[in-house]
């Protein structure tokens, strides 16, 4: 009905001269759509953002799911319109959003009847999950899911079964009639015990937004990836872009509306229901491009914005940062970059940070803790770089944040075996400094579209391997001839391998 709506409107805004007979054959087809229509709007809730799981180690996993309006994103909707403001002029009307919002939708027009749109609805959902055999699966009880949390509803799944793949099962009823609307079906794995030996293969992507997809149902490097065989994935941060058009998100709604548009793409919503994944957060997924404590953007704080990612959004954890054991040869760190971060323009020096000293202390103690032959620290921003020189002071690897960056940098270097990846740069790199134990992998962007900031010609004598362009970071775990060994493979966006490194 919304459709046949806006397309009247469209007519209207645009003074068509209608005779009498058009206008009313409109109408009565309007009145006979939106009375057939009753049906379809009952039939619902539905699964329209798929699920998505968070947080796996051996025993416990979260598990995250929104309740829908409409099985898909509205695909036939009124498309944005575009400010064009450049970022200074941007910034400093983002202080006004109730001036900006009505520039980007245009009028008559409501958010739900935008491109993309996906509306959330009040419902009751239902999880079950098993290993083989469906008769013994574990039930929870129904559940209102939250308004207040953008109809969404997360479960802490406990006393599961390490290096065990598990069969997941949630249900959607509707809150007045109580009859079953929709079912989702998927699957997880979780970690293999410290002494378990076994191959291991992980994917690692950043920044990517629905307005740089390279396929009209989402992004290629998901199909690519699900052919992959992967225990796990790691998104780096950068999943959306608060602070690119299409809408500027100056307000929590139109936040939320990002997120809704982007996990309704079919490529993602199907590999979230089939892949173990962990989830980190950067700058635009906060709030906007290098954002940090006490900044506004919109009407929206950047600690509302650290809320609506970390409560929200996606599966919550009692800390955003975290180190799982996968298996006897692999460990990997899990690090936060916003939530303790000092303000990029304050003074250089030891009470500056980016990781807060309890986490910095954290990773320190476990690194030397760990006896895993490889130990993986994944970043959202990078601690080598190189970065660019001008406009950049939001990482260990700039300026702003060196007197960190050395301390982390010194450390990694004592030991052997440590290897950083990275997100937030759209490049794909691998840099080493020569005679020292730093390497760090650099995954790229997730479309070759966003590929920038970086001159493919400018390799320097860091650079073990430079590509500006989009695709994915592989890591392989695996023993041969009784020798462990680790490989990081750039891919494209195909999955096609690009550049290997083995240690």
């Amino acid at each position: 009905m919304s459709i046949m709506i806006a397309e009247i409107k469209k007519l209207l805004l645009m003074n068509f001269q209608i005779n009498k007979k058009i206008i009313l054959g409109l109408i009565i087809a309007l009145i006979s759509f939106s009375c057939s229509s009753v049906k379809e709007n009952e039939d619902g809730p539905y699964f329209g953002n798929g699920f998505k799981n968070g947080w796996a180690d051996q025993s416990s996993i979260s598990i995250w799911t929104r309740l829908t309006k409409n099985p898909d994103l509205n695909k036939n909707g009124i498309k944005f319109l575009d400010m064009e403001l450049d970022k200074k002029t941007l910034n400093k009307k983002a202080k006004k959003p109730n001036f900006l919002i009505p520039k980007q939708i245009p009028d008559g027009y409501t958010i739900e009847e935008m491109e993309g749109a996906m509306p959330g609805i009040l419902g009751e959902v239902k999880l079950s999950y098993y290993q083989n055999d469906h008769s013994k699966r574990i039930h929870t009880d129904w559940e209102i899911v939250d308004t207040n949390k953008n109809f969404t509803n997360q479960w802490k799944l406990d006393g599961l079964l390490s290096g065990t793949k598990y069969n997941i099962e949630l249900l959607a009823r509707n809150i007045n009639t109580k009859l079953i609307t929709d079912t989702l079906k998927g699957e997880f794995i979780t970690a293999p015990d410290s002494n378990q030996i076994k191959a291991i293969q992980f994917g690692i992507v950043s920044c990517h937004d629905y307005g740089r997809k390279d396929r009209e149902n989402g992004h290629m490097i998901y199909e690519s990836l699900a052919n992959k065989n992967l225990d796990f994935y790691v998104h780096t941060g950068d999943i959306t872009y608060y602070d690119a058009s299409n809408p500027y998100s100056f307000t929590e709604e139109l936040m939320r509306f990002k997120w809704d548009r982007l996990f309704a793409l079919p490529l993602q919503r199907k590999f979230f229901t089939k892949t173990t994944t962990y989830f980190q957060k950067d700058d635009h997924d906060v709030l906007c491009d290098d954002s940090y404590p006490g900044m506004v953007y919109g009407d929206v704080s950047f600690e509302r914005g650290l809320e609506i990612f970390d409560k929200e959004q996606f599966p919550s954890n009692e800390h955003p940062y975290k180190t799982i054991r996968w298996g006897k040869d692999l460990q990997v760190w899990l690090l936060e970059g916003r939530n303790y971060r000092s303000k990029n323009t304050d003074a250089d020096g030891p009470e500056k940070t980016i990781l807060g000293k309890i986490q910095r202390d954290w990773l320190f103690s476990t690194l030397n803790q760990s006896d895993a032959a490889f130990k993986i620290i994944i970043s959202p921003t990078p601690i080598l770089g190189p970065d660019r020189p001008k406009g950049k002071n939001d990482n260990l690897s700039n300026k702003a944040f060196k007197y960190e960056g050395d301390l982390v940098r010194s450390f990694i270097n004592k030991h052997k075996n440590i290897y950083i990846c990275s997100g937030d740069r759209h490049w794909q790199y691998a840099t080493h400094y020569d005679g020292t134990n730093l390497w760090e992998f650099g995954s790229g962007p997730g479309a070759d579209k966003h590929a920038n900031g970086w001159d493919q010609n400018n390799k320097l004598k860091e650079h073990h391997f430079l590509r500006v362009k989009g695709g994915f970071l592989l890591v392989d775990i695996y023993r041969e001839d009784n020798n462990v060994k680790i490989k990081f493979s750039h891919c494209d966006v195909n999955g096609v391998v690009v550049n290997e490194k083995v240690f």
